[in-house]
C-alpha cells in the first residue's frame, strides 16, 4: 500500500483495513478533522476537488484548503451538538486553480459517550455535473457553458454529447483563449463518468521532475526531498477524467510513459516497481501542430495516434461571426448582474468596433475585455471609451497581429495555423494584456490595489503580471 496501511479501520472486521482502501474508492469528497478543524485525513475525491494533497493538507486549518463561503461566516460548526446530528448546507469554495465550484457540505459531529467532540467528517458533494447550464435551454445559442450559434459551433455542439459518451481518449486541439478547458469540462460533465473527479494538469507549468511526479506520483525517498508517499494526478483522477493541458511541452520521456498508462491502464509512481490500475479517461489539449511536432522530433507519433482518435478543433474567434455579439452580450449580462450594474446593452458603435477586432486572445480576450468594461462604465450603455485603448488603434497585421482577411479559415476536425502564426499570436496577446493593465494603472491613478480590481483579478496576479510586463 502506497501509505503502508497507516491509517486503520478495526473493530468492526476480523482483522483492522486499511482506511485508504475503503475512503479513497468513494467518490464523495470526505474529510476528517480533529477538534479544532484541523484536517487529519482526507480522500482522493477531496485531494481532486481542492488541488491539495493529502500529505499537503494534514494538520491545516481546514478553512485554509476548503475555501467555502460556509467555513468563513456563520460556520454551521457550531450548530453541531450530541442532539441536532449533522447539518447539511450549500455553499461554493475556490480550488487551488482559483475556479468557483458550487458544493453540498454535510458536516458530522463525532462525540464521545460524554458529549465531548473528538472531531468532524465533513461530506462535499460536487454540484457541477448537477447543474444545468442556463445555455442548454436554448440550443440555438449553445451547449453546457459553451456559446455560439456560428455554423462551426453548431457542428460541435451536436458532436459533444456523442465524443462525452465515448470512452477514448480525446485531443482538442485550437488556438489560445477558444475555450479548450471548457470544452474538457463540458466532455466530462456529459459522460457517465460526470460524477466522478475532474483532474486538470497544465504539462508547460512545471519542471520536467515535478511533472513526472505530479502525473504518476512518487514513494518515500524516490529523490531528493521526497518524504512522504505521494498520489499522482492519474490515481486522483480514478473513475474520472484528466485534462492534460499544453500536451506538446510534455517531455519525450514522459509521453513514453504516458503512452504505455493507456496502453495497460497501469500507474507506476516513482522509485516503485508496484503498478496500480487506474480507470481514467485522457483528455488531452494544445494550441499548437503537434503534427508538425512529430515530424520535428519534438512529440511522439505513436503517442498522436492514440491520441487522435478522437479530435474536436475550437474555431478561433475572428472566424465565428455573429457570435462575437452573442458572447458580447452574454458577458455583459453576467459581469453587469455579478457587479450589480445596471447596464442593459452596448452602444451600436461600440459592437462596431468590437466586431471588427481580430481577436489574438480570443473568447478570453473577450471576455476580459467585457469585463474592464463593465468595471468601468458609468452609464447604461458599454461606450468606446470604456474599452481597453488599445481597441481603439488600428492593428498593424506587420506587428503581429492576425487580420482576419489574410488568414485561412480552420477546417473543423484539423489543426489549423504554423508555429510561426502561434508565436505571433501569443506576442500579440501579451502585448494586448500588457495595455489593459497600463490602462487599468492610468484609470486608477497608478493605485495597483483598484486597478486589480477594475481588471477583475487578484492582488498578487497583478503584481506578477506588472512584473512580468516589466511595467514601470
Amino acid at each position: 500500500m502506497e501509505n503502508h496501511c497507516q491509517h486503520l479501520i478495526s473493530g468492526l472486521l476480523d482483522a483492522p483495513v486499511s482506511a485508504e482502501a475503503v475512503f479513497d474508492e468513494i467518490p464523495t469528497a470526505l474529510i476528517l478533522l480533529d477538534a479544532r478543524r484541523q484536517i487529519r485525513y482526507m480522500n482522493r475525491a477531496a485531494s481532486a476537488l481542492t488541488g491539495y494533497s493529502t500529505q499537503e493538507a494534514k494538520n491545516m486549518a481546514c478553512h485554509n484548503i476548503v475555501r467555502a463561503r460556509a467555513y468563513l461566516k456563520d460556520s454551521p460548526v457550531s450548530k453541531i451538538s450530541p442532539d441536532t446530528g449533522p447539518v447539511c448546507v450549500h455553499s461554493d469554495l475556490i480550488n487551488r486553480e482559483r475556479q468557483r465550484i458550487d458544493v453540498r457540505i454535510t458536516i458530522i459531529g463525532l462525540f464521545d459517550p460524554d458529549g465531548r467532540c473528538l472531531g468532524y467528517v465533513d461530506a462535499i458533494e460536487d454540484l457541477r455535473a448537477a447543474a444545468q447550464p442556463e445555455t442548454q435551454m436554448h440550443p440555438a445559442f449553445g451547449f453546457a457553458g459553451m456559446i455560439g450559434k456560428s455554423p462551426d459551433m453548431v457542428s460541435i455542439f451536436r458532436t459533444l454529447p456523442l465524443i462525452a459518451q465515448n470512452h477514448s481518449p480525446v485531443l482538442i486541439t485550437g488556438e489560445t483563449g477558444t475555450g479548450k478547458d471548457l470544452a474538457a469540462r463540458t466532455i466530462h460533465e456529459n459522460a457517465g463518468r460526470a460524477r466522478g473527479p475532474f483532474v486538470k494538469i497544465n504539462c508547460g507549468a512545471l519542471p520536467e521532475t515535478l511533472l513526472e511526479s505530479e502525473l504518476f506520483g512518487h514513494l518515500k525517498d524516490a529523490f531528493p526531498g521526497a518524504t512522504e508517499n505521494r498520489q499522482g494526478r492519474f490515481r486522483l483522477a480514478h473513475n474520472g477524467t484528466l485534462y492534460l493541458a499544453e500536451i506538446g511541452d510534455l517531455p519525450l520521456a514522459l509521453q513514453a510513459r504516458l503512452l504505455n498508462l493507456l496502453d495497460n491502464n497501469t500507474v507506476y509512481p516513482m522509485g516503485g516497481t508496484r503498478g496500480f490500475q487506474v480507470d481514467v479517461r485522457v483528455i488531452a489539449g494544445d494550441h499548437r501542430n503537434l503534427e508538425q511536432m512529430a515530424e520535428q522530433g519534438r512529440f511522439r507519433k505513436d503517442l498522436l495516434f492514440r491520441l487522435n482518435m478522437v479530435r474536436l478543433h475550437l474555431p478561433s474567434l475572428r472566424h465565428r461571426g455573429d457570435d462575437i455579439s452573442l458572447l458580447t452580450e452574454h458577458f455583459l449580462h453576467k459581469f453587469a448582474t455579478g457587479f450589480g450594474k445596471d447596464i442593459p446593452k452596448t452602444a451600436p458603435e461600440t459592437l462596431d468596433l468590437l466586431s471588427t477586432y481580430p481577436y489574438p486572445g480570443n473568447v478570453r480576450e473577450l471576455r476580459n475585455i467585457i469585463k474592464y468594461a463593465v468595471n468601468v462604465c458609468r452609464q447604461h450603455q458599454i461606450q468606446p471609451d470604456d474599452l481597453p485603448a488599445y481597441l481603439s488603434r488600428k492593428v498593424n497585421p506587420a506587428a503581429g497581429a492576425a487580420d482576419p482577411d489574410t488568414q485561412p479559415r480552420p477546417v473543423p476536425g484539423t489543426v489549423s495555423g504554423t508555429a510561426q502564426h502561434s508565436a505571433e499570436e501569443a506576442a500579440t496577446w501579451a502585448e494586448t494584456e500588457k495595455q489593459m493593465i497600463i490602462d487599468a494603472l492610468v484609470r486608477t491613478g497608478g493605485r495597483r490595489n483598484k486597478a486589480a480590481a477594475l481588471l477583475g483579478w487578484g492582488r498578487s496576479t497583478l503584481w506578477r503580471k506588472i512584473k512580468q510586463y516589466q511595467i514601470q
